[in-house]
């Protein structure tokens, strides 16, 4: 499926107007009021342009842009995690939470794997316990639920259920001993650690050479960005581990970098590399090359809507019984549902799992047709339960003692 040669002109265009109708589309449904993830579209527009569909085949040149759209998305994950702000009980309880939905998730493809489903439990566990923060961010923020005590507590648990399974796919996930991937693993922690110090302490240069270029043809900000992006991305590469933890890693140092001296369109600028071209990119062909024959037969989509519920139950289950006593009831499940929303890790650990020969391609695209349903259903139904909370003076007394509560927890922890 994957030939050698370039990408052909025609290719090319063909992916970017499938990017630009998704898009136009979720565009559109917002307008009208529905909250339609662009990234399910952009599933979808691969599906239609891959092999199974129109015949569009995927080259080397398509895969590598795919691999800098995933790392870009990884990177705006830390770029948009302010660690100071979840610290405290919010990262605890993220901590817990996530560390309760493994033990249901191993637990749950355990039985089917003892129920005679063939699923890797290592592979497809992990794949179920995590979350997409990244891909809510935006609607969320748009929402306004981001600066909310609830948009913290969602940040905390949505945080821990990307890095975690990103550090799980770094020691465990991969064919080394987990020995030799913790020693890989603190050498890069170590090195991204020494960059973020120097970038730190360089800081009020930077940021200067920074504000003077911002709207000049040498765009300092966003070029030294990528470079630090790529820089670790491709170090991460080298060691051995995923590229997905350069990402990350150099999001967190570049949300370091201008702490406390926001820059007005940096993030604009970067917005528009990432979500204009590369990102898209990553969600477009991961639909042109999912095996969609597996959803053909009537236990394919069995296997998707089960392992959609598992979603729902092993991500679930944490927000509805650890927050009691900082959410109510019907945030609760706000919370339970938006920590279940997955897509963009499922894509990536289905991809390893695959290539190492460790799950079967029909099993893989049974997960990414889970993940893509709760990315569909979850956000919309999670959202209008947001909308629909008590009366205005209810809410803000809430919001005030979350708020209270929140600095104390923090201040304490």
């Amino acid at each position: 499926m994957h030939a050698g040669n370039p990408i052909s002109p025609e290719e090319f265009l063909a992916i970017m107007a499938a990017v630009a109708i998704a898009g136009t589309v979720a565009s559109v449904a917002t307008r009208a009021g529905v909250t339609l993830p662009v990234v399910v579209l952009e599933l979808l527009a691969g599906i239609v342009l891959g092999p199974h569909v129109l015949g569009l085949q995927v080259t080397s040149t398509v895969l590598f842009f795919k691999d800098l759209g995933l790392g870009l998305l990884f990177f705006f994950a830390g770029y948009e995690l302010d660690v100071r702000r979840i610290a405290g009980r919010p990262l605890r309880l993220g901590l817990l939470g996530w560390g309760m939905s493994l033990v249901l998730a191993y637990t749950a493809v355990g039985l089917l794997h003892w129920a005679g489903i063939a699923v890797s439990i290592l592979y497809a566990g992990s794949a179920i316990a995590t979350t997409a923060i990244g891909t809510l961010i935006p609607v969320l923020s748009d929402t306004g639920d981001l600066a909310t005590p609830f948009g913290t507590y969602l940040l905390a648990a949505g945080a821990v259920g990307e890095f975690g399974p990103i550090l799980l796919l770094t020691i465990v996930l991969s064919t080394q001993g987990s020995i030799h991937n913790a020693l890989i693993l603190l050498a890069f922690v170590t090195v991204a650690v020494v960059v973020g110090i120097l970038t730190v302490k360089a800081r009020r240069p930077t940021l200067r050479w920074f504000e003077r270029t911002l709207e000049a043809s040498s765009q300092l900000a966003v070029r030294w960005m990528l470079v630090l992006l790529f820089g670790l991305a491709l170090l991460a590469y080298r060691l051995g581990l995923d590229l997905l933890l350069g990402g990350f890693a150099a999001g967190l140092i570049a949300r370091e970098l201008l702490r406390g001296r926001e820059i007005s369109g940096v993030d604009s600028k970067l917005s528009a590399i990432a979500f204009g071209l590369f990102v898209p990119f990553f969600f477009t062909v991961s639909g042109m090359t999912l095996d969609i024959t597996a959803f053909a037969s009537p236990g394919g989509l069995l296997r998707t809507l089960l392992f959609c519920a598992l979603m729902l139950l092993v991500r679930g289950t944490p927000a509805l019984t650890l927050y009691r006593r900082q959410l109510d009831r019907r945030s609760r499940q706000a919370l339970a549902l938006l920590s279940s929303t997955q897509l963009p890790l499922v894509l990536a650990i289905t991809a390893l799992a695959t290539a190492a020969g460790r799950m079967s391609p029909s099993i893989a695209a049974d997960l990414v047709g889970a993940a893509l349903l709760s990315t569909l259903i979850f956000p919309l139904l999670g959202l209008r339960m947001r909308r629909q909370q008590p009366s205005h003076d209810a809410a803000t007394a809430g919001v005030s003692a979350g708020i209270l509560s929140l600095s104390t927890d923090t201040a304490n922890g």
